[in-house]
């Protein structure tokens, strides 16, 4: 996205949100393990609340890009969704969402999957309202930042190539 004009600006950092689950059988397949379903649903919260508190209004979701399940989430592992804004348009949010699962009984902690969202800020007539600029105030923010832009342009780079 190309970064627009606006009044005002907020750090990466005020958008970072962070859930954690249990994943319960009534959240599993047959085999003991997650719905994707399920872990989307939670992936689209997460995100909402990092739109939300960057945006500190209501938002919605306008896309989310493809989605690789890279590990099982098996029944009782700990299941935990970060998010956060890594680039801003006028009205949008581009949003970095990771899920990784751990059974801390074992020692054992694995990425599972990670998407991008985007997100619309609205006002109280849900129609699109303008979101402020994205400053990384710090290099860790900055890092995170140009990280999620890069991984983002190799997964579009990768999907386009599997479509040609």
């Amino acid at each position: 996205m190309q970064q627009q004009s606006s009044v005002e600006t907020r750090s990466l950092s005020a958008s970072r949100a962070e859930m954690s689950e249990i994943l319960m059988p009534n959240d599993t397949n047959n085999l003991g393990r997650a719905l994707g379903g399920r872990i989307l649903e939670w992936m689209d919260v997460c995100g909402a609340i990092a739109g939300r508190r960057f945006a500190e209004r209501q938002v919605v979701t306008a896309s989310m890009d493809h989605v690789d399940f890279l590990a099982p989430i098996d029944v009782g592992d700990v299941v935990t969704v970060e998010a956060y804004v890594f680039d801003t348009g006028r009205t949008s949010m581009d949003i970095k969402v990771d899920v990784t699962a751990e059974r801390p009984s074992e020692g054992d902690r694995r990425e599972t999957l990670t998407s991008f969202f985007t997100f619309v800020a609205l006002d109280d007539d849900e129609k699109p309202v303008p979101v402020p600029d994205l400053a990384c105030d710090s290099q860790e923010e900055r890092e995170l930042r140009d990280a999620a832009l890069q991984k983002r342009r190799e997964h579009r780079a990768a999907l386009a190539e599997e479509f040609e």
